[in-house]
This record gives C-alpha cells, sequence and structure tokens, in this order.
C-alpha cells in the first residue's frame, strides 16, 4: 500500500509540475494573452490607419481641394495670379 501511496504522490507531484511549470502550463498561458492582447491593439491601430488612407483616397478620388491641398504642401505649387513668401528663420 506505501507503493501505491507513493507512486500516487508522484503523479499528484508530476501533475502539479505540469500545470504551474511545464511547457503547457498556466504561466505560459498567461504569456500568450498577454501577446495576443498586444497583437490586438497593434490591429486596432492599424484598422485605423487603414480607415484613414481609405477616406483619404476617397477625397482624392472625388474631389479636387484634396489634390489641390497636397499639391501646395508636397510639390510646392502655387496658384496662377497668388504670391509665393518663403520666410526664412
Amino acid at each position: 500500500m506505501k507503493i501505491f501511496f507513493a507512486f500516487l504522490a508522484f503523479v499528484i507531484v508530476t501533475m502539479q509540475y505540469q500545470l504551474w511549470l511545464g511547457e503547457d502550463s498556466i504561466r505560459a498561458l498567461n504569456l500568450l494573452e498577454v501577446d495576443l492582447e498586444a497583437q490586438r491593439q497593434g490591429n486596432a491601430e492599424l484598422i485605423e490607419r487603414n480607415r484613414l488612407v481609405e477616406i483619404e483616397v476617397l477625397d482624392l478620388k472625388n474631389g479636387l481641394e484634396a489634390v489641390e491641398e497636397r499639391a501646395r504642401s508636397e510639390l510646392g505649387m502655387i496658384r496662377e495670379g497668388e504670391v509665393f513668401y518663403l520666410i526664412v528663420d
């Protein structure tokens, strides 16, 4: 009977080790949950960025104001009859 209880204790200790410290343990699960939350946060940021880019694309396709604004800011273009002033610090 002592051998049976020793074997049973060994099995319980082994299972507890697997549960708390093993490869598929609760600790590993908690680390995966942290990684999952970080990935979800990154996905949310990318979804928001994609939404803003989609809005900008639609604006560029439909309106000339966005095209004109982009030409002015990125290419330094001015309209005919306008005067360009460059202020240097």
